[in-house]
């Protein structure tokens, strides 16, 4: 009479038991022997929050050596420009086109968008999944796409000023903008003509999506008008360092 399946499975386990059992003593062994006594699991551990918080903290020691730097650069340029020369000509050019780059501070009314997660702890709405309650990458970029869209001429989100180059992008639940890691809620602070901005934030088809799971599963979305406002001038690096081009 043939062996069944599972007495097959149990007689093949009989003997690969023992090989098993061999290798694992050996390897046992083996690691006993290369930690001499030290926790090989602990050497070398890396905690993925430090590693964000050390590189945070690279990201602001680069970015005020650029902004002294280029202080630095300002000052020699304009004490060695006489008055009339090419040199002078070129930085009153650098002036007015500091404004359009993001390095100067701006000062206009103001309003400010804050996005935030849904208050839902382990519960998840029936007919709902987690991702649901939390707030993405697109819909940040959805808020400033719409307020530049809508007249604003100066922006911010959270402390950091966005200019041309700056990428909004989200790991997780949180938020990383040009090397510094965000939590929610999440703040867009835009400058400009507020009640245009304010108006094409409620004409705007993709945050009308978005106020929908506002009232559906309690996700934060909270429009305020600021009065005069300040802005402060970008000052980190301004090399494009990755780019393609658009086919």
């Amino acid at each position: 009479m043939p062996l069944s399946f599972r007495h097959l499975r149990l007689s093949r386990w009989g003997i690969a038991a023992p090989v098993v059992f061999a290798l694992a003593g050996l390897l046992a062994t083996t690691s006993a022997a290369t930690a001499r006594g030290r926790d090989l699991r602990s050497e070398g551990r890396t905690d993925t929050a430090d590693l964000v918080r050390e590189q945070e903290h690279r990201a602001e020691v680069e970015e005020a050596d650029v902004a002294r730097l280029r202080q630095q650069v300002e000052d020699l340029g304009r004490q060695g420009a006489p008055v009339g020369s090419k040199l002078a000509a070129l930085n009153s050019d650098v002036v007015q086109l500091a404004q359009a780059a993001g390095t100067q501070p701006v000062v206009g009314r103001g309003l400010r968008v804050e996005l935030n997660d849904a208050p839902h702890s382990d519960v998840v709405p029936d007919g709902f999944e987690p991702d649901d309650l939390v707030v993405h990458q697109q819909d940040v970029q959805a808020v400033v796409n719409t307020l530049w869209a809508s007249g604003a001429t100066a922006m911010m989100l959270m402390d950091q000023r966005v200019i041309s180059t700056s990428a909004v992008r989200c790991v997780g639940n949180v938020l990383i903008l040009q090397d510094r890691v965000y939590s929610p809620p999440y703040k867009i602070t835009a400058v400009g003509d507020v009640a245009k901005m304010a108006k094409g934030l409620d004409d705007s088809d993709t945050l009308d999506i978005y106020r929908q799971y506002v009232d559906a599963v309690g996700l934060g979305y909270k429009v305020d008008r600021l009065g005069l406002t300040k802005l402060p001038g970008y000052d980190g690096s301004l090399l494009l360092e990755h780019a393609s081009a658009i086919r």
